[in-house]
């Protein structure tokens, strides 16, 4: 247990935020993860509102331990998803696409702690003046939609920026990216691709197995020609947008063409033409595990990559 910053911030055992990934982050892995001792999220972004409140009472009755919402503030319902947080009193909420600003105030009141996402220096020291308790330093290590500067060198820039705490995410999978990150001076971490293998994770076994089944160079970006690029696993359907970009295909027709490929890959379970989106530690997910084991590993690797450490820097003497 790290008894640290974000731990008492949130309420949580271990300062292990689960990232919120959209139709796969759902109330029962959510659930899981709080009730293990990190924080879990459900990705509410384009979720409609009852099924978001079915949700959140799904991972209440699998916890008591504080639990999340990620909510992408650009959606057309953002206040009514808003107004079902506060109503089920959800404790913590990170944000992305999007100035939470018009809503800190109303959040704040109801006691919610805002956590936005952030993918550069100056939108951490917007956040920071407008209320947010810590921020989320995404790199463009992770999966799904990314940004342009890589975890390792946006989380010290962030963390010398502001005074609010900061976890790291993007690139992380184990013990030794959990050191790095905060040997950069982040208070936590975190993990999305490697929960995507999680037993608690609903999402189809096809997309599990493209996990599995992940190199070091399996991830490329695309939309990069769009100015929205997402990381995914490299498949037909990514393969036909790097080709649209490298043609100059319009932009409206490749945005066009990602409409319901996520939902493709991990609903139907179809990896080849749809959207399979993970991070580059794709490749150190070797194994399925239970969101307990997962949480613990993540632990027990950082205590001996700590103590590897030490015994390393002693030997330089």
């Amino acid at each position: 247990m790290i008894n640290n910053e974000i731990c008492k911030l949130l309420g949580i055992k271990y300062p292990i935020i689960q990232g919120a990934m959209a139709w796969i982050a759902n109330g029962n892995l959510a659930g899981h993860v709080s009730k293990e001792g990190g924080l879990g999220i459900i990705a509410g972004g384009g979720m409609p509102v009852d099924i978001l409140r079915q949700e959140i009472r799904k991972a209440k009755e699998i916890t008591s331990n504080p639990f999340g919402v990620n909510l992408m503030l650009m959606m057309p319902d953002i206040e009514k998803q808003i107004d079902v947080c506060i109503e089920e009193k959800v404790q913590v909420v990170t944000t992305g696409a999007g100035n939470p600003g018009p809503y800190m105030e109303k959040l704040k009141a109801a006691g919610i702690k805002v956590l936005p996402v952030v993918a550069s220096v100056a939108l951490a020291k917007r956040m920071e003046r407008i209320g947010a308790d810590a921020v989320i330093a995404e790199g463009m290590e992770g999966g799904g939609h990314i940004g342009s500067i890589t975890t390792m060198a946006l989380v010290p820039q962030v963390v010398a920026s502001v005074k609010i705490p900061v976890i790291a995410a993007g690139g992380i999978a184990g013990g030794k990216q959990f050191l790095a990150a905060l040997s950069l001076g982040a208070s936590g971490i975190q993990v999305g691709t490697r929960f995507l293998t999680a037993n608690e994770c609903t999402i189809h076994e096809n997309y599990k197995n493209a996990i599995l089944k992940a190199k070091d160079r399996s991830t490329v970006s695309t939309g990069n020609y769009t100015g929205h690029p997402v990381r995914v696993i490299e498949n037909k359907f990514a393969k036909l947008i790097l080709e649209m970009e490298k043609q100059g295909a319009p932009k409206e027709e490749i945005e066009q063409l990602g409409t319901g490929k996520l939902r493709l890959a991990v609903v139907d379970g179809d990896v080849d033409n749809g959207s399979v989106m993970a991070g580059q530690v794709a490749a150190m997910v070797n194994e399925k595990a239970d969101v307990k084991d997962i949480l613990e590993s993540f632990m027990r690797e950082l205590e001996e990559e700590k103590n590897s450490l030490i015994a390393r820097m002693n030997s330089w003497q």
